[in-house]
């Protein structure tokens, strides 16, 4: 129950917000906060600004653990693959529910895990795209169930909590078409379907999203596993497919700026948790990543 106090809290903000002054004034706040702290973003590499270059145009960029060349990727890949056979989903589940997520005491034993979303090469990457100091929402590990539910994460969405909102998806195995890939509309797209369906926030059915598009224009990120995928879920409709044929197994790394006052993204219990045990193995550049409260 004590969780549902901040869902209602970070609603009725984002109600205040939308008043027409209320948010004329705060789009100049950020505007100009963009503009103070271009001078601070990272420099990138010319590999790294062609997948912000993808995000900011698509809402998309699609890379592979062997493309970007992280030193700790075998650690990653090496740990979700002793910790997988432990993410168990059972008949309660498989009927009625259609996701298991590793719980916390798994993902600490693994730190290897989080710690990966923490690589500063891809916080340099996330903080070009979003023009301002990144803030670390953690990890989650999760096995969605091949039962076909459409619910939760399954229906179209755009994310709310930030004006800008980026995930990367890290797949653990092999995903096809059948294996529940994530799909989206590219940014494009995106606007001219909201647009269609006065949408400003909440979940829509596959059912609801025909009405104004086909679904040969759904686009799906398949493949292998270590396949990497950078997601602005803040700017575009996108779904985890409902997989048919077999589980789907990814991690998930959440991401948003450190504006706190515009802020309505709640951290994971798990981030503090982990942090209660690992504090003292960070540096002082990875802990601003996440006390950016």
């Amino acid at each position: 129950m004590l969780r549902l106090f901040p869902r209602i809290q970070n609603k009725l903000l984002r109600n205040f917000i939308k008043f027409p002054l209320i948010k004329y004034h705060a789009d100049l706040a950020y505007q100009a906060d963009i503009k103070e702290h271009l001078p601070y973003l990272p420099i990138l590499s010319s590999h790294d600004l062609n997948i912000v270059t993808a995000i900011k145009t698509q809402g998309i960029a699609i890379t592979s653990l062997d493309e970007l060349g992280i030193p700790s990727n075998p650690q990653i890949l090496q740990s979700a693959q002793k910790l997988l056979p432990n993410i168990k989903s059972n008949i309660a589940v498989q009927k009625n529910g259609f996701v298991v997520h590793a719980n916390a005491e798994q993902m600490i034993e693994y730190p290897e895990i989080f710690l990966w979303g923490l690589e500063q090469r891809l916080l340099n990457i996330i903080e070009n795209y979003l023009g301002l100091p990144v803030a670390y929402h953690g990890a989650y590990f999760r096995r969605d169930i091949a039962n076909q539910l459409e619910t939760g994460s399954r229906l179209w969405h755009i994310d709310t909590e930030d004006r800008q909102v980026i995930k990367i998806i890290l797949y653990i195995n092999n995903v096809d078409e059948e294996t529940g890939p994530f799909q989206y509309l590219p940014q494009p797209l995106t606007t001219e379907v909201a647009k269609s369906l006065n949408y400003t926030s909440g979940y829509l059915t596959d059912k609801t999203m025909q009405k104004v598009i086909s679904p040969k224009q759904y686009q799906s990120c398949v493949g292998a596993a270590g396949t990497v995928i950078f997601a602005a879920t803040g700017s575009i409709f996108h779904r985890g497919k409902p997989p048919s044929n077999s589980d789907r197994f990814a991690i998930f790394f959440d991401y948003t700026s450190h504006r706190k006052k515009y802020l309505y993204y709640n951290t994971s219990p798990l981030t503090n948790e982990f942090l209660v045990k690992y504090y003292n193995h960070l540096s002082e550049q990875q802990k601003k990543y996440i006390y950016w409260q």
